[in-house]
């Protein structure tokens, strides 16, 4: 055997000889030149193939996956209380989505929103705690700005060690994201407990005066406006402001940007400042519209949830909106199989099971079919 044969490598003559023979293949796969975003389809498909994989565990442990998915379904959308509930759901989940896409605009990796909402119930809390006899036309829209300025400022220590040190934001986010955890289990255990709360981890409940109103007899509350008008001010600034052209640039070629003269580390700073008070705010509508405390584990990991919400809507505003009732039904869906002896953390199952494949599939999107000429 030659030496040439011993490394692996193809003689000269072997090549003629199959270039003779005319064998060929009549498609390859190759990954697509242009760059282009993977078909719309393969959303849909991913999701499918996510919820048949889980439908596979579901059977191992003893059940129907078809009975198990109705009854999400139905616990979430198959009654009045249940779209409320959703919708109490969605609201975080689309405030923190927005956040994590304005970054994701311009490619910084902001997965510090859990951090930033959590930075965000305690700055509203702190109104509560330290001006407690505030009228509700006072704390309210103080709650509102010290949240978004708490949010703001986590956001804000992730963009300066990126700017100024080149450290990357995906390890600055998420570690500031257990200091907000542990900042927030200190107050609830130590300063801020309820003296009335028989031991229970958590501040003294808000006064009417600091809750946000409801809609009806349901848990609906005002925070849907604030998601409402976040979303549509997402959408009006990246479309029609010069400052949404440049985020589109930025995150098109950053280079390109760079030589037409835009400050790059100046828009990371800003949005990322916005970023971060998108989640604050959701924060604050947690805290106040839903459990009107602050407590532990007052976040179900909505900040997590939200960058598989921003991911599956790829950034576009109205299917931010979709995505995050569908991942709020997820949650609620999650807590109605309870009843049939299942955990609710199927729901967390599904949602990590919907990213993966929405990672294949966006890979797998990437290739094209291309016939042999």
């Amino acid at each position: 055997m030659s030496e040439q044969q011993t490394a692996g490598i193809i003689p000269l003559e072997t090549k003629d000889l199959k270039r003779e023979s005319g064998f060929r293949l009549p498609y390859r796969f190759e990954i697509d030149p242009a760059g282009r975003e993977s078909p719309w389809w393969v959303t849909i498909v991913s999701i499918v193939l996510a919820l048949a994989a889980c439908g596979i565990f579901i059977a191992l442990n003893g059940m129907n996956p078809i009975t198990v998915y109705a009854k999400m379904l139905k616990g979430a959308f198959g009654s009045s209380f249940g779209v409320t509930e959703t919708l109490v759901k969605a609201i975080p989940l689309v405030l923190c989505g927005l956040g994590v896409s304005i970054a994701y605009r311009i490619s910084v990796w902001n997965i510090g929103a859990e951090g930033q909402f959590l930075a965000g119930a305690m700055a509203a809390t702190a109104v509560t705690i330290y001006f407690p006899h505030l009228p509700m036309y006072m704390s309210l829209p103080f709650m509102v700005v010290s949240s978004i300025a708490a949010g703001g400022l986590w956001g804000l220590l992730t963009s300066i060690p990126r700017i100024y040190f080149q450290v990357n934001e995906l390890i600055t986010s998420l570690m500031l994201n257990y200091v907000a955890l542990l900042a927030l289990n200190y107050a609830v255990f130590g300063p801020w407990k309820d003296p009335k709360g028989f031991n229970f981890p958590g501040s003294p409940m808000f006064t009417a005066a600091q809750s946000l109103p409801t809609f009806g007899v349901s848990r609906l509350h005002l925070g849907i406006i604030f998601a409402i008008i976040g979303v549509l001010l997402y959408a009006f600034i990246i479309r029609y402001t010069r400052w949404g052209y440049e985020l589109r640039l930025i995150g098109a070629n950053a280079e390109a940007a760079r030589n037409a003269g835009i400050r790059i580390s100046r828009h990371v700073m800003v949005v990322m400042i916005i970023s971060g008070g998108l989640a604050g705010l959701a924060g604050m509508g947690e805290v106040s519209g839903v459990a009107h405390r602050l407590m532990y584990g007052i976040s179900p990991g909505y900040g997590y949830t939200a960058i598989i919400v921003a991911w599956l809507a790829k950034l576009n505003p109205l299917s931010l909106v979709v995505s995050s009732v569908l991942f709020g039904g997820l949650i609620v869906g999650g807590y109605s199989v309870q009843t049939i002896g299942l955990p609710s953390s199927i729901s967390s199952m599904i949602q990590g099971a919907i990213l993966f494949f929405l990672i294949a599939g966006g890979m797998a999107g990437k290739f094209r079919i291309r016939r042999n000429s």
